[in-house]
C-alpha cells in the first residue's frame, strides 16, 4: 500500500462504509431465488488485501453469502484453461447485450445464436457444459477445488439450501438451456449442465474469500504466497476486460464510469474487484439496486475509488 492508504484506509475505512450502509434503505434483496431472500438487507461489509498479505476488513466482512454470478468468472477461466479460446468463443461471444443478466431475448434474433457473452446466464450455461470431467458432480467438483486453491481457503462449500432453492423455481434458466442445446450451442445433457450452474453459484464465501481470488486476478494469475501461476496471464486478461465491459450487468458502462475498475458483482449482494497490481477487494452487501447490483457496495467503492484514484480511466 502507498503510505497515503496506508494511513487513511485503516481508519476511515469502518467511517466509509457506516456512510454507504444508509444506500441499504433504497435497495432491495434478491427474492426470485426464494433462499437469497432471507439475507439481511442492512448488511454491508469489506475485506482488502495486498500484494504483501497485509489485509482489512470493516462491518459485515464476516457475512456468509453465495457467490452466484461471480461465480461466472471463474468458470470462464476453467474452461478456457481446459479448451482454449477458440472452442470456448465458438459457444459464446465477446460483446455486452446491453440487456438483462436473465435476458433470452437476443438468442432469436441476433444469429449465430449464440449468447453475446459468458458472464450473462446464457452464457455461463453454455460455459458450465465446456468444463472438464466425466460427470456433473466432477466436473463441479473441479471448479470448487479450482476456487479453493484460488480463495487459499480448503473449507469452500456449497450452500445446499440455495443450490436446491435455485435448482426448484429456475423456469427462466431452464428455458434458456433447453433453447440453448436445441440451437447446438449446448454441449451435454441439459439437466447435467444445469445442476453444474447451479452449483456453483451456490459456492458460500465471505469478503476475504472473493478479495483473496481478486487478488490472484491483481497479479495476472500468479499465487500471492508462493508467485506459482495459477491462471495464465492471457486468461486472465480475457476475464478481467470482460468485468469491465460486462461483469456489473447493464450497469457495467456506468460503473466503469464512476469506479473504473475490473468487477463483477452477484445477486446475493457479493462484488468481486481489484486494483490491478495492487489489491483484491471482496464487498457484500444484499440490498441490490434495480441492476441487480449491491447498493451499498457499489457507494463504498465511489468513494474508495474517488479517494484514492484507484480508476484504471
Amino acid at each position: 500500500m502507498s503510505l497515503d492508504e496506508i494511513d487513511r484506509i485503516p481508519s476511515l475505512l469502518p467511517q466509509w462504509v457506516e456512510s454507504s450502509r444508509q444506500y441499504c434503505i433504497n435497495g432491495k434483496v434478491a427474492s426470485y431465488i426464494p433462499e437469497l431472500s432471507k439475507a439481511p438487507i442492512e448488511a454491508l461489509g469489506i475485506h482488502l488485501i495486498d500484494a504483501q498479505g497485509h489485509s482489512m476488513s470493516a462491518g459485515d466482512s464476516d457475512l456468509l453469502f453465495t457467490m452466484q454470478s461471480i461465480s461466472k468468472v471463474f468458470t470462464l477461466i476453467l474452461a478456457l484453461m481446459d479448451n482454449g479460446e477458440d472452442v470456448v468463443f465458438d459457444k459464446v461471444g465477446m460483446e455486452p447485450t446491453g440487456d438483462n443478466f436473465n435476458s433470452m431475448l437476443k438468442l432469436e434474433l441476433v444469429q449465430p445464436g449464440i449468447p453475446f457473452n459468458p458472464l450473462i446466464n446464457a452464457g455461463a450455461i453454455a460455459i458450465s457444459s465446456l468444463i472438464a470431467g466425466n460427470s456433473p458432480i466432477e466436473k463441479s467438483e473441479r471448479v470448487l477445488n479450482f476456487l479453493r486453491v484460488l480463495s487459499n481457503n480448503r473449507s469452500l462449500a456449497y450452500d445446499m439450501d440455495v443450490y436446491r432453492s435455485e435448482s426448484e423455481t429456475a423456469n427462466l434458466n431452464r428455458s434458456m438451456a433447453y433453447f440453448l442445446k436445441d440451437n447446438g450451442v449446448l454441449d451435454g445433457q441439459v439437466e447435467d449442465v444445469l445442476d453444474i450452474y447451479f452449483r456453483h453459484c451456490s459456492i458460500s464465501v465471505t469478503c476475504a474469500d472473493l478479495a483473496q481470488m481478486a487478488l490472484v486476478l491483481a497479479l495476472n494469475g500468479k499465487s500471492p504466497e508462493t508467485g506459482e501461476t495459477l491462471i495464465p496471464r492471457r486468461y486472465v486478461q480475457i476475464a478481467k476486460t470482460f468485468m469491465i465491459t460486462c461483469g456489473m450487468y447493464n450497469a457495467s458502462g456506468e460503473f466503469a464510469i464512476q469506479v473504473g475498475l475490473p468487477a463483477k458483482s452477484g445477486v446475493s449482494g457479493g462484488i468481486l474487484t481489484m486494483v490491478p497490481g495492487r489489491y483484491g477487494i471482496g464487498i457484500v452487501g444484499p440490498a441490490l439496486n434495480r441492476k441487480g447490483n449491491s447498493i451499498a457496495g457499489v457507494a463504498l467503492l465511489e468513494t474508495l475509488s474517488n479517494e484514492f484514484d484507484w480508476s484504471l480511466f
